[in-house]
């Protein structure tokens, strides 16, 4: 299986500040990953990085962790998240993934 993890800065492209609270950014992600309809995972992170322009910024961002999605749909997400978040870019990784379900359930005991 492929895991694919999409990094959205929270901190707006031109003024470098974040402009809502990190709920809110949350909940558009939400929102966006289930008209998608893809199952997802998400953390909120501390970051760094650098401008192209070579400023460095630190920042909370949002990770999006989605396993076996189809590429042209992580794309799609991707320019999503970009524009609706107001982001010069955001970052993409993929890699192959272990992953598999395990289920239990418990044994309700004999109420005779």
């Amino acid at each position: 299986m492929k895991e694919t993890k999409i990094y959205i800065g929270l901190n707006d492209a031109e003024t470098k500040k974040q402009r809502h609270e990190t709920e809110r950014y949350i909940e558009i992600l939400k929102t966006v990953c289930h008209n998608y309809h893809v199952a997802f995972s998400f953390s909120v992170a501390q970051g760094g990085y650098f401008h192209a322009d070579g400023q460095y910024t630190q920042e909370q961002s949002l990770i999006l962790s989605l396993i076996d999605a189809e590429n042209g749909t992580v794309n799609e997400i991707a320019k999503d998240l970009c524009m609706f978040f107001h982001q010069e870019s955001v970052l993409i990784t993929e890699g192959a993934v272990r992953a598999y379900f395990i289920s239990e359930q418990l044994q309700q005991p004999d109420c005779d």
